[in-house]
């Protein structure tokens, strides 16, 4: 019996469009997240990862949808192959089957890193970008959600005796942002 081919595709944002990933390939189901690839806690790839039986194949644009840390590529390759699931990069033209070969291993070590590199020149520029516009007094950051009432409210709560989950959970907060609003004071 040959298994399904499952296609996984991502991008990193909600306005991105994943229409030119995997177009033309034929796919039993696919999956898609918006999402950053930072990390494999991202639902859609979950929810593939579980849907995946041996005998299917992975189709996937390239591998920085897939991760962009060598550690997790190397992790969900390993996995998914050990448990007898293909997995195939378009855009690098590449198959990992589990065979395991030494030149498999070295692609995947090599253009793993590359992602992840690139990961890491992106976070750099971006924390460059920033720097430079808090230098030029243009970024200020986020502005605040919560009102000054609202908070005053909370440290009037917390100074009453009332608990700070309590607190947090009555202004649909977490606990965090509420320690952070009783730290700044005013």
């Amino acid at each position: 019996m040959s298994g399904q081919n499952v296609g996984y595709v991502r991008v990193s944002s909600l306005l991105q469009n994943t229409a030119r990933q995997l177009d033309g390939v034929p796919l039993d189901k696919v999956f898609e997240d918006k999402a950053s690839a930072k990390n494999t806690d991202r639902p859609e790839l979950n929810a593939c990862l579980s849907h995946l039986r041996a005998g299917d194949t992975l189709h996937v644009h390239s591998m920085d949808r897939l991760a962009r840390n060598l550690g997790d590529m190397r992790s969900l390759i390993q996995n998914l192959t050990g448990r007898g699931v293909h997995v195939h990069f378009y855009k690098e033209n590449l198959l990992f089957t589990g065979d395991d070969s030494p030149m498999e291993n070295l692609l995947l070590s090599m253009l793993g890193a590359v992602a992840e590199f690139e990961r890491a020149l992106i976070l750099e520029r971006q924390r460059e970008g920033i720097a430079l516009a808090k230098a030029a007094g243009k970024y200020k950051g986020r502005r605040s959600l919560i009102t000054q009432e609202a908070r005053q409210q909370m440290r009037d709560r917390v100074q009453a005796g009332e608990t700070k989950a309590a607190v947090a959970r009555a202004f649909g907060i977490s606990r965090e942002t509420l320690y952070q609003v009783l730290r700044v004071g005013t």
